[in-house]
Protein backbone atom coordinates (compact mmCIF):
# COMPACT_ATOMS: atom_id res chain seq x y z
CA UNK A 1 0.00 0.00 0.00
CA UNK A 2 1.50 3.31 -1.06
CA UNK A 3 1.72 6.02 1.60
CA UNK A 4 -0.04 9.27 0.77
CA UNK A 5 1.82 12.55 0.58
CA UNK A 6 1.14 15.14 3.27
CA UNK A 7 -0.89 17.20 0.80
CA UNK A 8 -3.00 14.17 -0.15
CA UNK A 9 -3.55 13.30 3.54
CA UNK A 10 -4.74 16.85 4.26
CA UNK A 11 -7.11 16.82 1.26
CA UNK A 12 -8.49 13.40 2.27
CA UNK A 13 -9.00 14.57 5.85
CA UNK A 14 -10.80 17.73 4.63
CA UNK A 15 -13.19 15.64 2.51
CA UNK A 16 -13.84 13.29 5.45
CA UNK A 17 -14.54 16.19 7.80
CA UNK A 18 -16.91 17.75 5.27
CA UNK A 19 -18.76 14.44 4.85
CA UNK A 20 -19.08 13.93 8.60
CA UNK A 21 -20.21 17.54 9.01
CA UNK A 22 -22.90 17.07 6.38
CA UNK A 23 -24.10 13.90 8.10
CA UNK A 24 -24.20 15.63 11.49
CA UNK A 25 -26.19 18.58 10.10
CA UNK A 26 -28.64 16.16 8.48
CA UNK A 27 -28.96 14.12 11.67
CA UNK A 28 -29.56 17.23 13.76
CA UNK A 29 -32.15 18.47 11.28
CA UNK A 30 -33.91 15.10 11.23
CA UNK A 31 -33.98 14.80 14.99
CA UNK A 32 -35.31 18.35 15.33
CA UNK A 33 -38.30 17.47 13.18
CA UNK A 34 -39.33 14.22 14.87
CA UNK A 35 -38.45 13.87 18.54
CA UNK A 36 -37.58 10.30 19.46
CA UNK A 37 -36.53 8.68 22.69
CA UNK A 38 -32.81 7.95 22.85
CA UNK A 39 -32.03 4.21 22.72
CA UNK A 40 -30.65 2.67 25.88
CA UNK A 41 -26.86 2.47 25.88
CA UNK A 42 -25.51 -0.98 25.18
CA UNK A 43 -23.61 -2.41 28.12
CA UNK A 44 -20.02 -3.23 27.35
CA UNK A 45 -17.60 -4.35 29.99
CA UNK A 46 -14.59 -5.63 28.08
CA UNK A 47 -12.58 -8.21 29.95
CA UNK A 48 -8.81 -7.94 30.27
CA UNK A 49 -8.25 -10.94 27.99
CA UNK A 50 -9.66 -8.87 25.11
CA UNK A 51 -7.43 -5.83 25.53
CA UNK A 52 -3.84 -4.81 26.05
CA UNK A 53 -2.11 -1.63 27.08
CA UNK A 54 0.77 0.01 25.31
CA UNK A 55 2.95 3.02 25.95
CA UNK A 56 3.11 6.02 23.65
CA UNK A 57 5.23 9.14 23.47
CA UNK A 58 3.47 12.40 24.17
CA UNK A 59 3.53 15.10 21.51
CA UNK A 60 5.76 17.11 23.86
CA UNK A 61 8.27 14.26 24.15
CA UNK A 62 8.26 13.64 20.39
CA UNK A 63 8.81 17.35 19.76
CA UNK A 64 11.68 17.41 22.26
CA UNK A 65 13.32 14.45 20.49
CA UNK A 66 12.88 16.02 17.05
CA UNK A 67 14.30 19.33 18.23
CA UNK A 68 17.29 17.61 19.85
CA UNK A 69 18.03 15.91 16.52
CA UNK A 70 17.80 19.23 14.66
CA UNK A 71 20.03 20.92 17.25
CA UNK A 72 22.68 18.18 17.03
CA UNK A 73 22.71 18.48 13.25
CA UNK A 74 22.90 22.28 13.34
CA UNK A 75 25.84 22.08 15.75
CA UNK A 76 27.59 19.84 13.17
CA UNK A 77 26.67 22.23 10.34
CA UNK A 78 24.18 19.81 8.74
CA UNK A 79 20.72 20.53 7.32
CA UNK A 80 18.31 17.70 8.00
CA UNK A 81 14.71 16.69 8.36
CA UNK A 82 13.52 14.59 11.29
CA UNK A 83 10.43 12.48 11.90
CA UNK A 84 9.21 10.85 15.10
CA UNK A 85 6.70 8.03 14.67
CA UNK A 86 4.65 6.05 17.18
CA UNK A 87 4.67 2.25 17.60
CA UNK A 88 2.36 1.87 14.63
CA UNK A 89 4.56 3.97 12.36
CA UNK A 90 2.23 6.98 12.43
CA UNK A 91 3.96 10.35 12.43
CA UNK A 92 3.76 12.22 15.73
CA UNK A 93 6.09 15.09 14.79
CA UNK A 94 7.96 15.93 11.62
CA UNK A 95 10.31 18.90 11.27
CA UNK A 96 12.18 20.07 8.19
CA UNK A 97 15.32 21.96 9.13
CA UNK A 98 16.18 25.21 7.39
CA UNK A 99 17.83 24.38 4.09
CA UNK A 100 17.14 20.64 4.24
CA UNK A 101 16.77 18.95 0.86
CA UNK A 102 13.31 18.09 -0.47
CA UNK A 103 13.98 14.33 -0.37
CA UNK A 104 14.92 14.38 3.29
CA UNK A 105 11.39 14.85 4.60
CA UNK A 106 9.98 11.56 3.31
CA UNK A 107 13.26 9.72 3.88
CA UNK A 108 13.24 10.68 7.57
CA UNK A 109 9.70 9.34 7.95
CA UNK A 110 10.53 6.06 6.21
CA UNK A 111 13.68 5.54 8.30
CA UNK A 112 11.69 6.07 11.52
CA UNK A 113 8.99 3.67 10.28
CA UNK A 114 11.64 1.04 9.48
CA UNK A 115 13.37 1.40 12.87
CA UNK A 116 10.16 1.03 14.88
CA UNK A 117 8.94 -1.86 12.72
CA UNK A 118 12.01 -3.98 13.47
CA UNK A 119 12.99 -2.42 16.82
CA UNK A 120 16.53 -1.83 15.56
CA UNK A 121 18.65 1.00 14.19
CA UNK A 122 18.34 1.19 10.42
CA UNK A 123 22.12 0.93 9.99
CA UNK A 124 21.90 -2.58 11.50
CA UNK A 125 18.92 -3.44 9.36
CA UNK A 126 20.74 -2.33 6.21
CA UNK A 127 23.32 -5.06 6.91
CA UNK A 128 20.53 -7.67 6.81
CA UNK A 129 19.85 -6.88 3.16
CA UNK A 130 22.83 -9.04 2.16
CA UNK A 131 21.00 -12.14 3.43
CA UNK A 132 17.46 -11.01 2.61
CA UNK A 133 17.49 -8.49 -0.26
CA UNK A 134 13.70 -8.52 -0.67
CA UNK A 135 13.31 -6.70 2.70
CA UNK A 136 13.77 -3.46 0.75
CA UNK A 137 10.54 -4.23 -1.13
CA UNK A 138 8.35 -3.79 1.96
CA UNK A 139 6.30 -0.62 1.40
CA UNK A 140 7.19 2.41 3.48
CA UNK A 141 10.61 1.17 4.56
CA UNK A 142 14.06 2.60 3.93
CA UNK A 143 17.11 0.56 4.86
CA UNK A 144 19.68 3.35 5.23
CA UNK A 145 21.34 4.59 8.41
CA UNK A 146 19.38 7.30 10.20
CA UNK A 147 16.55 5.56 12.08
CA UNK A 148 16.69 4.79 15.80
CA UNK A 149 14.01 3.03 17.87
CA UNK A 150 12.72 4.38 21.17
CA UNK A 151 12.18 1.54 23.63
CA UNK A 152 10.37 1.00 26.89
CA UNK A 153 11.18 -2.23 28.71
CA UNK A 154 12.85 -3.51 25.55
CA UNK A 155 9.79 -3.02 23.35
CA UNK A 156 9.60 -0.37 20.62
CA UNK A 157 7.20 2.48 21.40
CA UNK A 158 8.42 5.01 18.81
CA UNK A 159 11.35 5.86 16.56
CA UNK A 160 13.30 8.89 15.39
CA UNK A 161 14.29 9.11 11.73
CA UNK A 162 16.74 11.62 10.29
CA UNK A 163 17.71 12.31 6.68
CA UNK A 164 19.69 14.96 4.87
CA UNK A 165 23.26 14.67 6.19
CA UNK A 166 25.91 13.45 3.73
CA UNK A 167 25.98 9.96 5.29
CA UNK A 168 23.69 7.53 7.05
CA UNK A 169 26.17 7.41 9.93
CA UNK A 170 25.66 11.13 10.59
CA UNK A 171 21.89 10.82 10.17
CA UNK A 172 21.85 8.03 12.73
CA UNK A 173 24.07 10.00 15.12
CA UNK A 174 21.49 12.84 15.02
CA UNK A 175 18.59 10.38 15.44
CA UNK A 176 20.34 8.90 18.50
CA UNK A 177 20.66 12.45 19.92
CA UNK A 178 16.87 12.70 19.66
CA UNK A 179 16.40 9.37 21.44
CA UNK A 180 18.89 10.41 24.14
CA UNK A 181 16.91 13.62 24.78
CA UNK A 182 13.98 11.48 25.94
CA UNK A 183 16.03 10.10 28.82
CA UNK A 184 16.64 13.55 30.28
Amino acid sequence: MKKLSTRARIATAAVAVAAVGTGVVGAVSASAETPQAAPAAAKSDVQNKNTFESQHLTVDAATRAAQASLDAAAKAGQKISVAVVDRNGNVIVELRGDGAGPQSFESAERKAYTAVSWNAPTSELAKRLAQTPNLKDIPGTLFLGGGAPVQSKGAPIAAVGVAGAPSGDLDEQFAQAGVAALGK
